[in-house]
């Protein structure tokens, strides 16, 4: 077995004993562990990234984040670049939601290129799982909320790598949404909103007349 492999097989053991406990926020309740192994495979088997340093932080990207993990503890584990990718990635949690996606937008231009693209490969893993089913707890306007907002960070990561990017851009023009084009999230989210509460009315409608006629 190559030493890569390896590595990778050690972060991945990392993660998933500091995630054991943890789960997704979907209807199934399915392990948090999922998520980091799925980032990292997006990366490696879409986005063509063979940089071992940058799945390994894929791996670990929520770690400090999410569990009792410290950087200290990660540079020591697994060295000072790994553990300065996660860091670039993890989000302040003594700050608001708010303040905290507002940061996330207003950062990611600036992030390093590794930290980019796992920012990229995460934003395309948690949008997929929002079209496959909705968390538990949240509202069809909560779910386009969060792609109007993933599209203002995504907009400030292009250039990294364009076949994730392509992916991402899909996803949102699906959604009516642009992220060459993004002003606002919530201007953004209202647009589609309308056109699905259009789409729902006009479902209800044709519902009543076949119900009134009889037709079937």
């Amino acid at each position: 077995m190559s030493s890569d492999s390896v590595l990778l097989l050690e972060t991945a053991h990392f993660a998933a004993e500091k995630h054991k406990n943890q789960r997704r926020k979907d209807p199934e309740g399915t392990p948090y562990i999922n998520h980091p192994i799925g980032v990292a495979r997006i990366l490696s088997h879409e986005g063509g990234v063979t940089d071992i340093e940058v799945l390994q932080a894929a791996l670990l990207h929520d770690t400090v984040e999410d569990t009792d993990t410290s950087f200290a503890e990660l540079e020591a584990a697994f060295g000072p670049k790994v553990a300065r990718i996660v860091k670039e990635v993890t989000d302040d949690k003594t700050l608001a939601k708010q303040e905290r996606k507002r940061q996330q937008v207003e950062h990611a231009p600036h992030c390093s290129h590794q930290a980019k693209l796992v920012k990229l490969a995460d934003k395309l893993y948690n949008l997929r799982d929002l079209n496959r089913c909705t968390p538990t707890g949240w509202t069809e306007e909560r779910v386009q909320e969060y792609f109007a907002w993933a599209a203002q960070v995504v907009r400030g990561l292009r250039g990294t790598n364009q076949a994730l990017e392509d992916k991402l851009q899909h996803l949102f023009k699906q959604r009516d949404m642009e992220m060459n084009a993004v002003r606002s999230g919530s201007a953004v989210c209202t647009s589609s909103l309308a056109k699905t509460n259009t789409n729902r009315k006009q479902q209800a409608t044709v519902f009543h007349l076949v119900k009134r006629w009889r037709l079937y």
